[in-house]
């Protein structure tokens, strides 16, 4: 085996970190991908699940339900982070695994309200609580997992590839979803077609649970578990005393809120701006975010090993000083490429369901104001560089996150303690830009008020990191085990 960490005390002491890293980034890639075909398919499962005769109210109920899943996401940190901490990180995220992969076939072959009436809405809502519950545990598994395994001094540049594992199922889903479309005619993909790239999953979440059951636990966990090291109480002493709490909340608020609204902006408000405000072609849309997230995806990993270099902090918070500084020129720069002169929009609110609905408008030749028409001959490089620019910032800020998060927190303890700030950053602050962004474009008429919120989280997060986010590039996790991986290749 070319790279391996030795392990103090066991029969086998090789292990081979190309495959911890497949085992730990394939599963999940797929829970990612698995999450966001729920989203990208929503104007089309909406009515789909809810009462007919009202789309509007079927499409808001379906958004409220993909929500939920990120709403309870910091629950499923608590609960699988403890259960990691007790008993082992590979338990924990083969059963993360397990729930969302079988979850999300599930949905593939969930009956329509049609057919099974109310039924169907409640079984989704559950099992979208479920799909949230488990990647919240996911992630942290996954980082802890590959973290531990790893030597102290290439930490940032084999975590990244976990990194890469959620650009990657965005960008997986979107494929997919193109090719299903490509296949058959857009009435029988709003059919049955739509169920296909739910059910396509369960192949590779088999695969990926043969891997994972072959894996063996993480050694400084094994370590620690068999010297009586670990923790009985990992929420308590997770959160109750305060140098670890004060260490979860820095972290929050001077890393992961800021990762997490940055991560949001530069793929999916992206994508919902080229769509709905400068009403760029759905599909060429979907082809721009995913040429861009494929041409970025490799700068996760030199990041992550530049990290390991010149430290984790510096990376993380020049992407917040460059999203606070950039965000608006970026998204003129968007407006004049795509070329159909949008300069404001107009937004009316369901009386019945609330839900706000923008009409972009340029101006005809005499200036008034009318409704933008399709943009006939958007400038698609350009766009795409742009997007791409957007990425390059996630790259800064998520590629070195994980080495940081896994370094500041001790052992016994760290699968709870860092979970909870990452799904908070990502699921809370992340996960709610689109509704606020929404919400601040249809109250102004702006279009570039919804950069407003990001720009302040991650300007924040600037300020809070600065003075208060200590460098962990020094940080030697395999002391607390008395000893050291051999040194990888």
């Amino acid at each position: 085996m070319g790279n391996v960490a030795v392990v103090p005390g066991t029969a086998n002491p090789e292990y081979s970190i190309w495959r911890v890293i497949m085992a730990s980034s394939v599963g999940t890639m797929i829970e990612w991908y698995d999450f966001y075909i729920f989203g990208s398919l929503a104007a089309i499962l909406g009515p789909k699940f809810y009462p007919p005769g009202n789309d509007t109210f079927a499409y808001i109920a379906y958004l409220a339900t993909f929500a939920v899943g990120f709403l309870v996401r910091p629950f499923g940190a608590l609960f699988f982070g403890r259960i990691g901490d007790l008993i082992g990180r590979k338990y924990a995220f083969l059963v993360t695994l397990s729930i969302m992969g079988f979850s999300t076939f599930v949905i593939g072959l969930l009956p329509s309200f049609k057919t099974a009436g109310w039924f169907a809405p409640i079984m989704l809502l559950l099992i979208r609580v479920l799909q949230g519950l488990a990647l919240g545990g996911e992630y942290g598994g996954a980082a802890v997992y590959v973290g531990e395994h790893v030597p102290d001094n290439k930490r940032g540049f084999y975590t990244s590839f976990i990194q890469i594992t959620a650009t990657l199922g965005l960008f997986v889903s979107l494929i997919v979803i193109l090719a299903t479309q490509a296949s058959m005619s857009k009435e029988d993909f709003a059919n049955y077609g739509w169920r296909i790239p739910f059910l396509i999953s369960i192949i590779l979440v088999l695969i990926s649970l043969y891997i994972r059951l072959k894996m063996k636990e993480s050694p400084i966990f094994a370590q620690l578990k068999s010297a009586g090291m670990t923790s009985t109480q990992p929420l308590r002493d997770a959160f109750t005393k305060w140098p670890n709490l004060k260490n979860v909340l820095i972290s929050l608020f001077g890393a992961t809120a800021g990762q997490g609204v940055i991560w949001y902006t530069g793929q999916f408000y992206a994508l919902f701006y080229l769509q709905t405000i400068l009403k760029v072609n759905v599909k060429t849309a979907n082809i721009i975010v995913a040429i861009a997230l494929l041409c970025a995806m490799p700068f996760f990993t030199v990041v992550g090993a530049l990290s390991d270099r010149m430290g984790r902090k510096k990376l993380m918070m020049a992407a917040c000083l460059l999203a606070v500084v950039t965000y608006i020129p970026i998204y003129k720069a968007m407006q004049r490429a795509a070329g159909n002169n949008v300069v404001t929009v107009k937004s009316a609110r369901n009386k019945v369901t609330g839900a706000i609905s923008l009409t972009p408008l340029t101006t005809d030749p005499t200036g008034a104001l009318v409704p933008a028409k399709e943009a006939p001959a958007p400038n698609v490089p350009m766009l795409v560089l742009l997007v791409f620019v957007q990425v390059l910032y996630v790259c800064l800020i998520y590629g070195p996150i994980a080495a940081y998060l896994i370094e500041a927190f001790p052992a016994k303890i760290r699968y709870t303690s860092l979970s909870l700030p990452y799904h908070i950053g990502n699921g809370v602050f992340g996960g709610l830009l689109p509704l606020i962004g929404l919400s601040s474009v249809a109250a102004t008429g702006n279009i570039y008020a919804g950069l407003y919120y990001p720009m302040i989280v991650a300007g924040v997060t600037l300020i809070v990191g600065m003075i208060f986010l200590k460098e962990t590039q020094g940080n030697r996790i395999w002391s607390e085990t008395g000893t050291a991986p051999a040194a990888a290749d």
